[in-house]
């Protein structure tokens, strides 16, 4: 068994999340992108209560790729102030590797 990288980020609108998908997995800087269906946010904004709908992404990526890839989905993100938040996920070593592979930047 071994660690990778879950990155979970949300966007406004499918093709927001489509296009950082697309771009964050053909950088390399992710090995996955599984974009999830809208969901139902409820937050404290400017000191009011808002609802929005919003997509969920969850990229998968290789540990050493998650800070370059939480930086990119900053800088292409169109919110003031993305939620970008990772965590470690233990998985099967050849799944591990794939994700590793298709996350560096040796092209």
């Amino acid at each position: 068994m071994k660690d990778i990288a879950i990155v979970y980020v949300t966007f406004g609108d499918r093709a927001s999340a489509e296009r950082a998908a697309n771009e964050m997995v053909e950088r390399r800087l992710a090995a996955c992108a599984n974009i999830q269906s809208p969901c139902l946010s409820i937050y404290v904004w400017n000191g009011e209560t808002a609802r929005s709908e919003e997509v969920p992404v969850l990229f998968k990526t290789g540990l050493e790729r998650r800070a370059a890839l939480m930086a990119a989905l900053a800088e292409v993100h169109g919110y003031d102030l993305p939620a970008i938040s990772s965590w470690d996920a233990v998985t099967g070593d050849d799944y591990a590797d794939w994700v590793d592979a298709g996350s560096r930047d040796d092209r």
